[in-house]
């Protein structure tokens, strides 16, 4: 078994957290991500998602786990922006990512995706490549060019798909019977029973992040919730 696959498998039932923080956030920063990541390694993670070329070098020499890699990177004119092009991807990988992550939603790019597979299937043999799906539709526009793992994580983040349920489980079971693709069920996991749910529906492995990794977004949520049952007290 090649060590790209035994990665892959080693993930099998396991938890992902992905580790990043959006500009004017109080935790964006690699400083404050390294932390995290020290953190959730410390909690259990069996892997790490993490965004840009600095984070990923960073968590990599302080996190003895794989990194699932992206370069979030917006270009005018076209909706995709996770690794939008060959040469973000190589970035990632170059920065120590062993799984890197692609938009492969059908939408317009600047660079065709089996381009992309292609030169990271010729210059980087050992990297895994993860789709970054919305829909069954896209999944099955790709699935000719080979992607190592399908990810749920752009459901709901589309024109297409922003009326589908959160997470988006019914995705999940849809992809794990129609391919024979390791599935990583990514996108709106706020509780454990959501993420062993994912994985009873056949999930490979389940990638958390802002309920785990965004304490802001965490707090405003309770905070929600106690406004939301005694709004009517006054």
């Amino acid at each position: 078994m090649s060590e790209k696959k035994s990665m892959i498998l080693s993930l099998y039932r396991k938890l992902i957290v992905s580790c990043q923080a959006l500009e004017g956030e109080p935790l964006f920063g690699t400083e404050a991500i390294i932390q995290i990541a020290k953190a959730v390694a410390e909690g259990g993670a069996s892997a790490i998602r993490a965004n840009g070329f600095s984070d990923i070098m960073a968590i990599k020499a302080l996190v003895n786990l794989p990194i699932i890699g992206l370069n979030k990177r917006h270009i005018e004119g076209y909706p995709v922006f996770i690794t939008p092009t060959y040469e973000d991807a190589s970035r990632v990988i170059e920065a120590g990512a062993e799984i890197v992550a692609l938009d492969c939603t059908d939408r317009r790019r600047p660079e065709s995706l089996k381009s992309i597979f292609d030169r990271i299937r010729s210059n980087y043999p050992q990297i895994a490549i993860m789709a970054d799906i919305a829909s069954l539709d896209d999944a099955r526009q790709i699935i000719d060019l080979e992607p190592d793992i399908l990810a749920t994580t752009l459901s709901g983040y589309t024109a297409d798909t922003n009326h589908r349920d959160k997470p988006d489980l019914e995705l999940v079971e849809y992809l794990v019977k129609e391919f024979n693709v390791p599935v990583n069920a990514e996108g709106n996991f706020w509780t454990p029973d959501q993420v062993v749910n994912a994985l009873k529906a056949g999930a490979h492995t389940v990638t958390v992040g802002s309920a785990i990794t965004r304490p802001q977004i965490i707090t405003e949520r309770f905070v929600n919730n106690i406004i939301r049952e005694f709004k009517s007290f006054g």
